[in-house]
This record gives structure tokens, C-alpha cells and sequence, in this order.
């Protein structure tokens, strides 16, 4: 491991080894994030000025140092630093000044960059064609906030990735591969106990957001409104209502009863999406067992997770990946499934 520091204009500044310990924070959905530790000397203290950036050789993403806190004590004096990858620069602007859009997620999150006031050697990367769709209408909106939103309804990853020797920064978007035990165009990653690769394993289930029946509400006033649905064939107890206010979708001229109904449905499901049985996975991995983290499963993969003990065999996304670096080891936490969500809000208020 190489740890670069470069300034916020990515001219190189050096390499620090003499870190006491570093977390390094991989997520799938948002902005990843690094703490550091390190002796407090002359050279550390240049090294870890805020708005710096910390980069580790060969990786794809960078950490903008956000905070610092220098500690001198009778038995040691140290640096601690703390950050967010750089995506994270896009908390720092608003869409605007009016975005109504009707198209594919990934010419979304691409326009609502573009369209933002620029940020500072950033473009766009190449275009994958990720045919996921999506419906909003945003305003003045953070641009963070909404690049997260249509990750989540639509799994599409993003970020911003360095290239240090032109000093240009990309816009990206990715998916994560299937490698789950039921597929068979790549390679089956496979967690348990009986592999002796899943260890101190945490396993959360939670159905308090769960939603079924999703009604959705668009243009129009009392029994004028425009109201579908789906999910009627819950009943009893297995039936759990939403409702979503769908009202910024208007129906253009020219557009069908038909057509306007499905961009209804769409925002429903979306919304169902974010409100659905959440599952997840914590463990801890070795990094160079008999799956190779970043060799043969990384951020953003389909992984099967089996604890026989539990009686549990889920496949689950790898949504986040904690790098723990101290005392010359590495140590691998990954997180499989999904936190308890919040309610994405799509409506412009």
C-alpha cells in the first residue's frame, strides 16, 4: 500500500509510511470516507491540510480531507485527519435552475452534473448505456442528495475517478457483477463458514418500512385526481399501504391516458423500492483467502452469503467495504444487503 497526497489541484505533494492506522471506507450507493492516524511531524502536517487529497496507488477512487485534529501528549503527539471520497464535491452545488426530466438514470445523473455550476477539472466519462429509467422533476435541489437518490431506485453506482497525471477528474457510472451460486456466466463467490472465509458474522433483518400496496397520486384535485396502483392481491396483515404524491408528473399534451398511468407506476415502484424488507450481512474477511478481494469480488457485486448455523442463504449486494489498515495488516469488513433506508422524497416542494 501507497499512500499519495496531492493538493485540491493535484499537483503531487508525497508519499506518506509512517501511518499509526487508516480506515478506508468503500460505498457503493454515496461518497465513500477515510480516517487516518499518523505522528505528528513537519512533513505529516503539510501532507494533511484540509481540501488535500489522499489517494492510494492504483485505486479509483480519492478522499478530500475534510477535518483535522493535531493531539500532543506526554507519551505521543498525532495527526488525525477525516474525509469523503471525491464525489463528495457535488455536495458543494444545487441543480439548477429547473430539471424536469423523463429518460434513462444515467443521462440523468450525467445532465444534472453537467448542468450544475462546474466543479474544478471535472467531466464526464464514458457513457455505459444502462437502460434503468426514471421520472422527476428537481429545483434548486443538492446535487448529492439527488446523484444518491437515482443510484439507490436503480443500483447504478457513481463516482469521481482521479487521473492524476493529466489532472483531470471523471464523472462514472458502474455496475456491480453477478456472482451469486445460482448464475453461471461468472465466477460463483460463495461466504460461509464451510469456506472458512465468514467470520464474526452479524446478520439484521428488518420489515418496519415494508411496503406492498403502493398507491400513487398525480396531476389533478379531490375525484379529479389521477390515482393508480399495484399490489392489490395483498391482503390481511401481508397488506402494507403507501401512498405516493406523484403530483410534478404532469401529462403533456399529446400524451396518453395510457403512458402518462405507466410514468405513474414507475415512480411508484421506485418509491416501493426504498420501502421494502431490508437484509444485511456484517463480517469480517481475509483479504487474500480463497476469494481475492478486488481480484475476484468487489464493491457493488452480487455475492451469496450462507450461515448454516443460522439456517440462512441470502444473495446480497456488497454495499460497502471498510479496509482497516493498522500495524502493517490488512484486515477486509465488508457490508452484504442494505441498511434500514429513508424514504426518498421525489416530489419538488
Amino acid at each position: 500500500m501507497e499512500i499519495r497526497f496531492y493538493n485540491q489541484n493535484m499537483s503531487f505533494l508525497g508519499v506518506m509510511e509512517n501511518h499509526r492506522s487508516m480506515i478506508w471506507t468503500r460505498k457503493y450507493y454515496e461518497p465513500g470516507k477515510v480516517m487516518l492516524v499518523c505522528p505528528f511531524t513537519e512533513e505529516n502536517l503539510k501532507l494533511t491540510q484540509r481540501k488535500n487529497l489522499i489517494w492510494m496507488k492504483g485505486r479509483k477512487e480519492a478522499a478530500v480531507i475534510e477535518s483535522r485534529h493535531i493531539t500532543d501528549e506526554a507519551s505521543k503527539s498525532q495527526i488525525e485527519v477525516n474525509g469523503r471520497f471525491m464525489s463528495s464535491y457535488m455536495d458543494r452545488r444545487l441543480i439548477r435552475p429547473k430539471v424536469v426530466y423523463d429518460g434513462t438514470v444515467e443521462l440523468a445523473m450525467r445532465q444534472l452534473l453537467s448542468g450544475a455550476a462546474a466543479l474544478p477539472r471535472v467531466t464526464l466519462g464514458q457513457l455505459n448505456g444502462f437502460e434503468e429509467t426514471v421520472s422527476f422533476q428537481a429545483t434548486y435541489k443538492n446535487l448529492l442528495t439527488y446523484e444518491i437518490k437515482l443510484s439507490k431506485c436503480s443500483d447504478i453506482a457513481f463516482r469521481l475517478r482521479p487521473d492524476f497525471e493529466a489532472k483531470v477528474i471523471y464523472f462514472e457510472t458502474y455496475k456491480g457483477t453477478d456472482h451469486t451460486a445460482g448464475q453461471t456466466a461468472n465466477q460463483r463467490i460463495i461466504f460461509s463458514e464451510a469456506y472458512d472465509n465468514l467470520e464474526k458474522a452479524e446478520y439484521q433483518e428488518n420489515d418496519q418500512l415494508e411496503k406492498t400496496t403502493v398507491y400513487i397520486g398525480g396531476q389533478g384535485q379531490g375525484d379529479e385526481r389521477t390515482i393508480v396502483s399495484f399490489g392489490e392481491e395483498y391482503t390481511g396483515l401481508d397488506r402494507r399501504e403507501l401512498f405516493v404524491d406523484a403530483r410534478d408528473l404532469t401529462k403533456e399534451s399529446g400524451m396518453s391516458d395510457q403512458t402518462y398511468a405507466e410514468k405513474l407506476l414507475q415512480r411508484g415502484r421506485e418509491a416501493q423500492a426504498e420501502n421494502r424488507l431490508t437484509e444485511s450481512f456484517d463480517c469480517e474477511i481475509l483479504p487474500d483467502g480463497n476469494f481475492v478481494y478486488r481480484r475476484d469480488y468487489d464493491l457493488g457485486d452480487i455475492v451469496t452469503v450462507r450461515k448454516k448455523a443460522w439456517g440462512i442463504t441470502r444473495d446480497l449486494r456488497i454495499t460497502e467495504v471498510q479496509e482497516i489498515y493498522e500495524r502493517g495488516a490488512m484486515k477486509i469488513v465488508p457490508v452484504f444487503g442494505d441498511a434500514i433506508p429513508e424514504t426518498i422524497d421525489w416530489s419538488d416542494e
